[in-house]
C-alpha cells in the first residue's frame, strides 16, 4: 500500500488526520511514544526481560522512570508482569500480544532510524 493510500484510509477514521484532542488514542500515543515507552518496547520486542536486565539494555533510565512507564504499559495492556513466587523476588516482564502488535508497526521505524540517525545529527551539527 502506498503513503498516499494510507493516508486515505486513515482519513476514514480521522477526518484531518491527527486525532482530535478528546481522542482516547492520544493519550496511549504518548504512552508508547515517550522517551522510555518506546525504548522498553523495543527491549521486550523479542525476549522476556527480569527488572535489572530491562535497566540495563534502557540504558540512562532512573528506577523511577521504569517503574512508572513499566506500570503505564501493563496498564494499557502492552506489557505483562510476572511476578514468580521465589526466594529472592524474581520479576519479569514480556509484550503481550497486543504489544507484540504494536511492535510489528514500530520496527520500521527502528530500522529507518537506524539507517538516518547519524546522518541526520552529523548535517544538524554542521550548520
Amino acid at each position: 500500500m502506498s503513503v498516499s493510500e494510507q493516508v486515505r484510509a486513515l482519513r476514514e477514521v480521522f477526518p484531518t488526520v491527527a486525532p482530535p484532542a478528546a481522542c482516547p488514542s492520544r493519550i496511549v500515543l504518548d504512552h508508547v511514544t515517550s522517551k522510555w515507552g518506546f525504548l522498553v518496547i523495543v527491549a521486550l520486542a523479542d525476549r522476556t526481560l527480569r527488572w535489572g536486565e530491562l535497566r540495563r539494555v534502557v540504558e540512562g533510565v532512573s528506577e523511577k522512570m521504569l517503574a512508572q512507564t513499566l506500570q503505564t504499559l501493563e496498564r494499557d495492556g502492552l506489557v505483562h508482569r510476572e511476578a514468580l513466587p521465589v526466594v529472592p523476588p524474581h520479576v519479569e516482564y514480556r509484550l503481550t500480544e497486543r504489544g507484540e502488535g504494536l511492535v510489528e508497526r514500530m520496527l520500521p521505524l527502528v530500522e529507518w532510524l537506524a539507517e538516518n540517525a547519524q546522518t541526520i545529527v552529523d548535517e544538524a551539527a554542521a550548520r
